[in-house]
């Protein structure tokens, strides 16, 4: 009997014979164990390594969030007070926002705590502090992290980067935009524009407060102003 036919019983006696197909199956998968036997531990060591690993690096940011949060808390109150420095540098006994941030900055609390330090030197009038701590503030809070952007408009428009800060507030008026504090943003934007002596760029943002937002409260100065940007274009 040929190579060839004997090949062929062989494959129509696994088709027809599902034992026969279960104990080839059975059989290749005893060899491919014993031959990768080293590997396929491995494997499984990996992968129960990184669940383990998942779980505790999860409980252990859940322990620091809580402790940062507990450690915000006069902090927040000094804040609450207009006691800044208080706020930001602590008072001897308790941390301040700074300290916070930086000792539990991979944190939701430690995130929070660089919008606060932001918000504190801000106004204190450290202007570059102010943005770089709130850079560091990433929230999937959208009024958080659209205020965010907005304050950072607020510092570089204090720098004297109007074009940035007219950038960063339309970037907070677009995050997750809403009828109530998108507007605002749009505005400010527009204002940041006309400081640069750009107005084409001012008029196209009064015109998305008009027509995006007309029952918005901004709509009547949206038009004042545009019309203002218009007559100043013109010069």
């Amino acid at each position: 009997m040929s190579n060839n036919t004997m090949k062929r019983e062989s494959e129509f006696e696994l088709v027809e014979n599902p034992d026969a197909l279960a104990d080839r199956l059975v059989g290749g998968s005893e060899d491919f164990v014993a031959r990768h036997k080293n590997l396929l531990i491995g494997i499984f060591v990996a992968i129960a390594a990184a669940v383990v690993g998942g779980f505790l690096y999860y409980q252990n940011q859940q322990t620091k969030n809580e402790e940062a949060l507990a450690a915000m808390f006069q902090a927040e109150y000094y804040l609450e007070a207009d006691s800044l420095s208080k706020a930001l540098n602590g008072d001897g006994q308790n941390e301040g926002f700074k300290a916070v941030a930086e000792e539990y900055g991979s944190t939701k609390a430690g995130k929070l705590a660089n919008f606060y330090a932001g918000v504190v030197s801000l106004k204190q009038g450290k202007y570059q502090e102010a943005l770089n701590y709130l850079e560091e503030f990433k929230s999937d809070d959208l009024l958080l992290q659209a205020r965010a952007y907005s304050l950072q408009g607020d510092a570089n428009l204090e720098l004297g980067k109007k074009e940035e800060a007219a950038s960063l507030y339309k970037k907070a008026a677009e995050h997750k935009a809403n009828d109530f504090f998108s507007p605002q943003y749009l505005m400010k934007a527009a204002v940041a524009y006309e400081a640069a002596n750009q107005y084409t760029e001012a008029i196209e943002v009064y015109d998305r407060v008009i027509t995006d937002y007309p029952l918005s409260p901004e709509v009547n100065d949206a038009k004042k102003y545009k019309a203002r940007a218009e007559g100043l274009a013109k010069k």
